[in-house]
């Protein structure tokens, strides 16, 4: 070939990548957005974050584009919302605009647009308002409110742990099971016996998928679905995996189909089914057996995993600091005793254990950058105009690490939670299960959880790590999304 021919080829090379590389920062760019680092075409910034690491990657850019910057994860836009007061008012003073959810591909795929989590429009605003007050009147019933479920399980969590006669054991499986058989309870009507095949069969699947949402080839799913659907590899997994779960719930409404009395709803499945049959006449209901499969799932996933967690980072935490557990210890054997079941009344008169248990949800921020929301329409917000349907991450680290509401965050300190005289003080700031209208449905339920069950395990048994207290580390393991703590082991010695 002769050297001009060469030339010529090569610069209509680099002209052809030029023109493509502009095609795409035109295509992805946008004047109006905010700004952010420049994407690669087809990997977006994928090579300026860290996949293991996604929110620390976040928290770094935020630093150098400030508190409202723009992201390609691939070649989808989102943008993030990195300060207490950016993320107040996109989340309540324009929530309307701030109220979709936020695309994530694998679970767009199983929940087929229906539940409670990642549904849209008319369809979620009518199930998570059946939700909300479906769950407010099971907490209200006569025969056996949801705090009396909350406090029962944590009776047979006692047991267990008494079982386990001072030996060092790890509490993930525990506290897991504790977490999810409270919510069947509520919705299914009925715990599970801590060795029953099913539930520790159904318990697994949620823990697994949990740990394989975090895992690479999810994370790549989440941002290139389409061109992964036909690879296989554990994001595969994740599907299988929901299929059964979806089939166990499936079974469980079978069993309430065949035993329905609509005068007496013994439970959530009960109360949709009812929803369901009052609108069998209306052709576009919401309410039919995928949404409840769905919404079901939704809330053990939700729930279950995120209670279990605060518990088993809660008791790490304890383990760390033996000073915080003994004045805890002191103020249960002077509020109630070692007898009386423990209840969410019993926090009014005890400020230092509720400033405890806010402290432990601030100092882990469960899932630093929130759960992915939408904007609804064009939006304006501040100098910028957003499109429609971008994915927005409204993070929720900068309001619980706030350094002027609360000094030195970086430390576990229950005096965040404390006033002057010792009495407990609440902050605008602690949002762990977000704000607006799409916060979770079940914060009521979870914090309650997580009271009860911490108050009831600390009541009868003192924390002891198997070496120095020391030695223990409380940085977190992290997810895409969410954080968990380093594996441990502990000894829970009767009182």
């Amino acid at each position: 070939m002769e050297p001009w021919g060469a030339s010529s080829i090569s610069l209509l090379l680099c002209a052809t990548c030029l023109f493509f590389l502009l095609a795409w920062r035109k295509a992805s760019g946008n004047s109006r957005l905010p700004p952010g680092p420049s994407p690669l075409p087809f990997l977006g910034n994928l090579l300026q974050l860290d996949t293991k690491n996604f929110p620390s990657s976040v928290e770094k850019l935020s630093q150098k584009y400030g508190p409202v910057f723009t992201i390609h994860l691939g070649s989808k836009r989102a943008v993030v919302l990195y300060g207490h007061e950016v993320v107040k008012e996109a989340l309540l003073t324009q929530g309307d605009e701030f109220g979709g959810r936020g695309s994530s591909p694998i679970i767009d795929k199983t929940a087929n647009g229906t539940g409670i989590g990642f549904s849209h429009g008319e369809t979620w605003k009518q199930l998570r308002q059946f939700a909300v007050t479906t769950l407010h009147d099971l907490g209200m019933r006569p025969t056996q409110s949801t705090e009396e479920k909350v406090q029962e399980e944590a009776c047979f969590l006692e047991h267990r742990l008494r079982g386990t006669e001072g030996r060092v054991f790890d509490p993930t499986l525990f506290l897991s099971q504790a977490s999810a058989n409270i919510l069947c309870s509520i919705t299914m009507g009925s715990r599970f016996d801590y060795e029953d095949k099913d539930f520790l069969r159904f318990t697994h699947l949620l823990e697994k998928n949990s740990q394989l949402q975090s895992c690479t080839m999810a994370q790549l799913y989440n941002i290139f679905p389409t061109l992964l659907d036909y690879f296989p590899g554990p994001h595969q997994k994740i599907f299988e995996n929901t299929e059964e779960l979806k089939r166990f719930i499936s079974k469980r409404v079978k069993m309430h189909e065949e035993t329905l009395d609509p005068s007496q709803p013994r439970d959530f499945i009960d109360a949709f089914l009812i929803k369901m049959e009052q609108e069998e006449q209306k052709s576009q209901s919401v309410f039919n057996h995928q949404s409840l499969v769905r919404s079901i799932l939704d809330i053990f996933v939700a729930g279950a995993e995120s209670v279990g967690l605060v518990l088993k980072y809660g008791l790490l935490i304890l383990l760390k600091h033996p000073e915080i557990e003994e004045k805890v210890h002191q103020e249960i054997d002077d509020v109630i005793g070692r007898s009386q079941r423990p209840c969410m009344a019993d926090l009014d008169r005890m400020p230092y254990t509720a400033a405890v248990v806010h402290e432990i949800l601030r100092f882990i921020a469960l899932v630093p950058l929130n759960v992915p929301r939408a904007v609804t329409k064009d939006t304006h917000f501040k100098q910028y105009l957003i499109p429609k349907g971008t994915t927005i991450f409204p993070a929720l680290k900068p309001s619980l690490y706030n350094s002027r509401e609360f000094p030195n965050p970086q430390d576990f300190d229950p005096g965040h939670f404390l006033d002057g005289n010792g009495a407990f003080r609440k902050s605008d700031f602690f949002i762990p299960f977000s704000t607006g209208k799409r916060a979770c449905v079940g914060e009521r339920l979870a914090c309650m959880s997580i009271s009860v069950v911490l108050v009831a395990v600390l009541q009868h048994f003192a924390l002891k790590p198997p070496g120095s207290s020391e030695q223990l580390d409380l940085s977190p393991t992290t997810g895409f999304l969410t954080v968990a703590p380093k594996p441990y082991q502990l000894s829970a010695v009767p009182r």
